[in-house]
């Protein structure tokens, strides 16, 4: 299914009903043949936004998957770059793809590290978590950045309510809610649980400085808004 090398349809059910770490465990060694991985523009647009603030010295790829975000930490970060992430099964694809990079099997919930990176980002994840959770998610990049350093990541904007894309959004979405109503364990993934307002509030509420930056290079929607944004946040070089 998606391509010769991605996962049947079979697989994605087995993975679908499974817990969110045992699925992406199963998924991993065909992840990256399929539309879940970050696609590569979306990496080169955010690479293109955060180059005049760098260099940097320490990367974070924050739920790393399989190590797609390396094509943007790999670029800007002069030091050691690193990945953090749940699924043994992933961070065995990512090793094997950047053997030069850390990895670290971490709940991303609680982080362990403190004032260690210059620069996190983390690329698709936020619908894995509950908007509950977010905080907790948060606090720990805060705490694991330096003072000064900086947490990005891409968020689209909404497709427009009449557009097929946005119901797509919504079936899929209720879907899954009602397959976490009737099945156990659950699997957190959601698209539509992450708006910009959010967090942007939870981000400042966690100590940081917040602003968007557009990522021209993946075009306009059609009342001339950008069709994406990089959320980028600031630890201060002093505790407000």
């Amino acid at each position: 299914m998606f391509s010769p090398q991605g996962p049947s349809l079979r697989e994605l059910a087995v993975q679908a009903l499974s817990s969110v770490e045992r699925g992406y465990d199963l998924l991993a060694p065909k992840f990256d043949g399929t539309p879940f991985r970050t696609p590569d523009r979306i990496l080169d647009a955010t690479t293109d936004a955060l180059r005049p603030l760098g260099p940097f010295e320490q990367g974070l790829d924050v739920c790393c998957g399989t190590g797609a975000g390396m094509r943007t930490l790999e670029p800007l970060c002069h030091g050691r770059v690193a990945g953090v992430d749940f699924s043994a099964g992933m961070l065995a694809q990512a090793r094997t793809a950047h053997p030069d990079a850390d990895w670290v099997q971490a709940d991303v919930r609680e982080l362990p590290f403190a004032e260690t990176f210059d620069l996190a980002v983390t690329f698709g994840a936020l619908g894995h978590l509950l908007p509950a959770e977010r905080p907790a998610l948060f606090a720990g990049v805060h705490r694991a950045l330096r003072p000064g350093g900086a947490f990005a990541f891409p968020i689209t904007a909404p497709p427009p309510v009449a557009s097929a894309g946005y119901w797509a959004l919504l079936g899929f979405d209720a879907a899954m809610r009602v397959r976490n109503a009737v099945w156990r364990p659950p699997f957190v993934m959601y698209y539509r649980t992450c708006p910009l307002h959010a967090v942007r509030g939870e981000l400042a509420a966690a100590g940081f400085t917040v602003t968007t930056v557009p990522l021209t290079s993946l075009g306009q929607r059609e009342n001339g808004t950008p069709r994406a944004r990089l959320v980028l946040a600031r630890r201060p070089v002093t505790p407000a």
